[in-house]
């Protein structure tokens, strides 16, 4: 039986035991995870226990319920460029690729929007700092993107108010600042057209489409770290993925 931390909830190590399997690849798209019954049995806790651990996981995106089946891995779709620059960051501490550069045109303390104070689960104090940048290369603007931190964050972290670039990402310096780690994202896409705010910064026509992607970092706790809406202009995104016909 795996070994359960008594730092975290149950039901949560059970879900990160069984996402870091889906992550590393052991189990794959398609696959089927453990029943309720079984993770109750194997972890030695209750039925609601381990129903909650699939709950979780499913609030994840990661699998999903098919009636009188199971409980089966998703194909993972996910906001690729977010996933890239993580990954840049823990293993190089450059958040960046060569030819690639971000330009801070704000940053410090506001009000949350609305729609911000319901992704960071904020109570009554509703400021936040905010991050806005936009990244570029050789061929001008790559995306540009908002991000928003909760109070607790905002003063742990004094950086995140400085216009100057935080070479490691925001996300990294974070984490060492504050103590929490980043454990799983969720990303929501839509597509309109570009206000004449995001036209300027982007470089386009007014009435432009753009890519909208809504980008929420959880900590191993669940509870949401950062929140970043990111803008993307129409020639630069595409979406590719394989898949079996049979």
């Amino acid at each position: 039986m795996p070994q359960i931390e008594e730092a975290q909830p149950k039901y949560l190590q059970i879900a990160h035991f069984i996402r870091d399997q889906i992550l590393r690849g052991d189990l794959r798209p398609g696959d089927e995870v453990p029943s309720e019954r079984q993770l109750a049995a194997d972890w030695k806790v209750s039925r609601p226990t381990a129903a909650r651990s699939l709950e979780a996981l499913s609030h994840q995106g990661l699998v999903e319920k098919r009636q009188g089946s199971g409980t089966y891995v998703r194909s993972l779709e996910v906001n690729r460029r977010a996933r890239e620059l993580y990954g840049r960051a823990r293993q190089t501490g450059k958040i960046y690729s060569p030819g690639e550069y971000a330009v801070i045109t704000s940053a410090g303390w506001s009000e949350a929007p609305e729609h911000v104070v319901e992704a960071l689960g904020l109570g009554k104090d509703r400021r936040v700092v905010h991050r806005r940048r936009v990244t570029n290369d050789q061929d001008g603007p790559i995306t540009l993107s908002t991000s928003w931190f909760a109070p607790d964050v905002g003063s742990k972290a004094p950086k995140l108010t400085d216009p100057e670039r935080i070479q490691q990402g925001t996300l990294l310096y974070i984490e060492k600042m504050t103590g929490r780690q980043g454990s799983y994202a969720e990303d929501r896409m839509c597509a309109r057209s570009a206000t004449a705010e995001e036209a300027a910064d982007l470089r386009l026509d007014q009435g432009s489409a753009v890519l909208v992607v809504h980008h929420v970092v959880f900590d191993l706790q669940d509870r949401p770290l950062e929140f970043a809406e990111a803008t993307y202009p129409p020639h630069r995104w595409a979406f590719e993925q394989g898949y079996p016909l049979v």
